[in-house]
């Protein structure tokens, strides 16, 4: 015999409480009650009794008939109650599945994990969650636990009881993962069996960590998602500094983002700096809500050498980027390297500027006697009106220049086109062709702002420019990565900048001597010069990030013998090893996730302090706005994800949440209804049918 299709979800039906079911014995006392509830009748005479046995007999089926319409509504309505809290549900074709399960488990422990909801933190809320999928396996499951952290027991097959102290172990973590790296992390986990594997993601589901995901429905996956406060944040994303090189005793101006993820205004915000933890003067800032400002901060260091600071803002709950740790070197002075010809005439213009400032260290070298040991004692290299650039002069300085370094080459009037051409095109560069004598002003529009802002408060529309009498014409077939800072007002370059790798080539058209151009005499000689020197060597970045593998250049680190770098932080007592990779021109250490926490580090060598650090935490986890349910679903639809289900962790518990995975249909709303109906049908039939 078949079933109707309705009728036979109704043997499928399960029962997230089984244990209820026996109360179905309280049946039989309604039953009891009504088999020896036997009415008692009184004899009473009369002479004809014909008629009384007639409604006697009509009146006895009647009330045959209402009392067991009464008993069958209450049995049913006592039936409906037992069910109601047995908490039936007919379950989906995707629900858990019969023998060994396989079950991976992701619990969310990043910073927005200490965001908090009715339930206390989200970790907190998160951890029960987890406790309460664990007590449901069976101790056969298999369970496997996977964190932010990645560590190498996530690989591991768990009991209940060691899943259970591994997730009252769990704590707030700074690594970031997003959801892709999740969940390539579970399907490496089970390799093969990751097709029938239940995977549960427990999280707060940040739209920074979401976007990025693409299921490719192996595995049965399942959002747990954790119902979110509002989002309500006040942080130091970032910070930069105007100036690339600090100097004692010059004013610094460091500007500092402030994001207001909240719905009110931040009025009179204080921004605390500290240097070496000495604090400047705080700061006050306004932010608008769901906006973010820049705060300047100014300060002056006194000393040269390794400085540390940090800014601080207050903020609550979320307090793990409240603090942004920086560290810089100021220098006393920046060194310079002068190559020339003998007896040329334009080095006293280069000579005036830099052996008279005391920004700067000046070398002298000429084209016949060069001491190849100062390119690393220098930040710019001046190759000035040399006929001929040696083979040997080219290797160098494209060694220097792809270590970090800076040439400014000024040519001679009667240059070897062909020595220059075949140090250009080390670097792909254009090649000089011939030379025009016609007089040409340098335009004065569009001036580059990174090399000449402070020079002018603002740039007069008909400036006074320099005059060339005699340049350089430049062929090529490619000019990728040129900058043109200077150009004639027939469009050919006068002075141009190439990046190579970290270093910077700088080459100009015409020569530096008077009979050449005005250049040299000009107002606009001395700042370009002496921006392009400051620019040489940039500053390292203020800050690195904490949890991820940073590559920190240390090719200017004087080192000896074969004792290694340590990253050394007394106030949290870190001290490690980075690993050292090195190439052909640089060295980098890789940090490999360390050091775990926030904070200024030095670098070390021979227990000396060569280098400051700064680390801080990922400000991607400071977004606190969340996927909510139905935007979770229309995710889900639109990417196709197949085999991706959402529980909505804020009701009820997990074990009853489970139920529901994929669409499985609960019952118990309708039991209960069922019971109140069958209640009103006993009313019914008791006062009114007669």
């Amino acid at each position: 015999m078949v079933l109707p299709s309705k009728l036979y979800l109704w043997f499928l039906m399960s029962f997230l409480y089984p244990s209820f079911l026996f109360a179905l014995g309280a049946l039989s006392i309604p039953i009891i009650v009504h088999l020896f509830n036997f009415r008692r009748y009184k004899k009473v005479y009369f002479t004809n009794v014909r008629f009384l046995k007639e409604v006697q007999q009509e009146s006895k089926s009647k009330s045959t008939l209402k009392r067991l319409l009464i008993l069958a509504s209450r049995l049913l309505a006592l039936t409906c109650l037992v069910l109601a809290f047995a908490q039936p549900y007919i379950p989906s074709n995707h629900n858990i599945k019969k023998g060994v399960r396989t079950i991976i488990i992701y619990i969310d422990n990043s910073f927005s994990m200490q965001a908090a909801n009715k339930n206390g933190s989200l970790l907190d809320d998160a951890k029960r969650k987890a406790r309460e999928l664990v007590q449901a396996a069976s101790s056969s499951d298999k369970i496997q636990l996977i964190s932010n952290d990645f560590y190498a027991t996530s690989h591991t097959v768990l009991s209940k009881e060691q899943a259970l102290d591994a997730i009252d172990k769990l704590s707030i973590s700074p690594s970031v993962k997003s959801l892709q790296e999740i969940y390539s992390r579970a399907e490496s986990n089970t390799d093969k069996d990751f097709k029938d594997a239940e995977f549960f993601l427990i999280s707060d589901f940040q739209k920074n960590n979401v976007t990025d995901f693409k299921s490719d429905s192996l595995a049965e996956t399942n959002f747990v998602l954790l119902e979110n406060a509002p989002a309500q944040n006040i942080f130091i994303d970032s910070c930069f500094v105007e100036s690339p090189y600090f100097q004692a005793g010059i004013n610094q101006k460091l500007h500092v983002k402030i994001k207001n993820l909240s719905d009110k205004e931040i009025e009179n915000g204080s921004l605390k700096l500290y240097l070496n933890n000495k604090q400047v003067t705080p700061i006050s800032f306004k932010v608008n809500p769901s906006a973010a400002t820049d705060a300047l901060v100014s300060f002056t260091c006194k000393d040269t050498g390794v400085q540390q600071g940090k800014l601080i803002v207050e903020d609550f709950p979320v307090t793990f980027d409240d603090t942004l740790y920086f560290s810089f070197r100021v220098n006393n002075k920046i060194p310079c390297l002068n190559i020339h010809k003998k007896d040329e005439k334009s080095d006293v213009y280069l000579q005036s500027l830099f052996s008279n400032d005391s920004l700067f260290t000046y070398y002298n070298q000429t084209d016949q006697s060069i001491d190849f040991s100062y390119f690393n004692k220098s930040n710019l290299i001046v190759v000035n009106g040399l006929q001929t650039i040696s083979s040997g002069l080219s290797q160098e300085l494209k060694k220097y220049i792809s270590a970090g370094g800076s040439v400014l080459v000024f040519p001679s009037d009667n240059a070897d086109k062909d020595s220059y051409n075949s140090f250009f095109n080390l670097f792909n560069l254009p090649i000089f062709t011939g030379i025009d004598t016609a007089t040409y002003r340098l335009e004065s529009k569009n001036l580059p702002k990174d090399l000449y802002e402070g020079v002018f408060e603002k740039t007069p529309e008909n400036m006074d420019m320099p005059t060339v009498h005699e340049h350089y014409i430049t062929k090529s077939n490619t000019r990728s990565g040129e900058e043109v800072i200077l150009k004639l007002i027939n469009g050919q370059p006068f002075l141009n900048l190439y990046k190579k790798g970290k270093g910077r080539l700088y080459v100009c058209t015409s020569a530096l001597d008077e009979e050449s151009s005005s250049f040299a005499k000009h107002a606009l000689f001395i700042p370009t010069l002496i921006k392009i020197a400051i620019l040489s060597r940039p500053s390292p970045p203020l800050y690195y990030f904490s949890g991820k593998n940073e590559a920190i250049d240390v090719s200017n680190v004087k080192t000896s013998g074969e004792t290694p770098l340590h990253i050394y932080s007394t106030e949290n007592k870190t001290d490690f090893i980075p690993e050292m990779k090195v190439t052909e021109d640089n060295k980098f250490l890789l940090t490999h996730g360390n050091p775990a926490n926030a904070n200024n580090y030095f670098l070390q060598h021979n227990k000396i302090n060569v280098e400051g650090l700064a680390f801080n935490y990922n400000r991607k986890e400071s977004d606190l706005a969340c996927f909510t349910k139905n935007e979770l679903s229309e995710m889900i639809k639109k990417m196709d994800w197949k085999r991706t289900h959402i529980i909505e962790a804020s009701v009820g518990n997990m074990r009853a949440s489970l139920a529901e995975i994929g669409g499985g249909v609960r019952l118990w709303k309708l039991f209960v209804l069922l019971t109140l109906l069958f209640l009103g049908i006993e009313i019914i039939l008791i006062k009114f049918l007669k």
